[in-house]
C-alpha cells in the first residue's frame, strides 16, 4: 500500500495557502497519487457549521481537520489541508494525529498582514481594520508563528509555482513521493 502523509498548510488568510496547494495537488495528481484536501472555508461549511472564532472553536475546527487528516493518511492518501490554524498547539495535535499513521509537513506560508490585505478581494482585512470583524487572525486575533515548520514559504517573494515546486521537491528528498521521471 502506498504511504500517506499530510501537507498542512498555515498562514494568514490571503498568505497564498491555497494558491499554492492547488499547484501542489496537480503535480501530485499527475504523479499518480490520490489526493485528499481539506480547506479551511469547506471544512467550516460542511463539517465544523456552527462553530464561531473564538479560541475554542478554532481549536475544535482544527482538531477536526487533523483527525479527518489521519485517517486519509492511513488510508495512504496525499492529504493537503489548507488551513489558517493559528494555535501551535493545535497544530502540534494535528500532527501528532497525523504521525500516527504517516507523516506530517508543515508549510508555513509567510506574508505580512498589510501584503494579506492587499490581496484580499472580500474585503475582509479592511473590515477587520474597522472592528467590523471581531477575532479576525493577525489583526485582533493572534497568530502563532510556527518555530520550526518542515518548510518555510515567503510568499512575498516567490512565484507560487517556484514555492509549489520547493514543496514537491522536499516530498521527493523524504521519499514521500517518487522523483519525476524526465524524459
Amino acid at each position: 500500500m502506498t504511504k500517506g502523509f499530510t501537507l498542512w498548510f498555515t498562514g494568514l488568510s490571503g498568505a497564498g495557502k491555497t494558491t499554492i496547494a492547488e499547484i501542489v495537488r496537480v503535480e501530485l495528481e499527475g504523479r499518480g497519487r490520490k489526493v485528499e484536501w481539506l480547506d479551511g472555508d469547506e471544512v467550516r461549511e460542511h463539517l465544523s457549521k456552527g462553530l464561531g472564532f473564538s479560541k475554542e472553536d478554532r481549536d475544535t475546527n482544527i482538531d477536526r481537520i487533523g483527525w479527518v487528516a489521519s485517517k486519509l493518511t492511513r488510508h495512504g492518501a496525499a492529504v493537503i489541508v489548507s488551513a489558517i490554524s493559528p494555535y501551535a498547539a493545535a497544530r502540534d495535535k494535528a500532527r501528532a494525529m497525523v504521525e500516527e499513521h504517516g507523516a506530517f509537513v508543515e508549510v508555513f506560508v509567510d506574508a505580512s498582514v498589510d501584503e494579506c490585505a492587499r490581496r484580499d478581494v472580500k474585503g475582509l482585512y479592511e473590515k477587520a481594520f474597522r472592528g467590523e470583524i471581531k477575532e479576525f487572525t493577525g489583526v485582533s486575533d493572534p497568530y502563532e508563528i510556527p518555530v520550526n515548520p518542515q518548510i518555510l514559504i515567503e510568499s512575498e517573494h516567490e512565484e507560487p509555482a517556484e514555492s509549489a515546486q520547493r514543496i514537491v521537491a522536499l516530498l521527493e528528498s523524504r521519499a514521500l513521493i517518487p522523483a519525476a521521471v524526465t524524459a
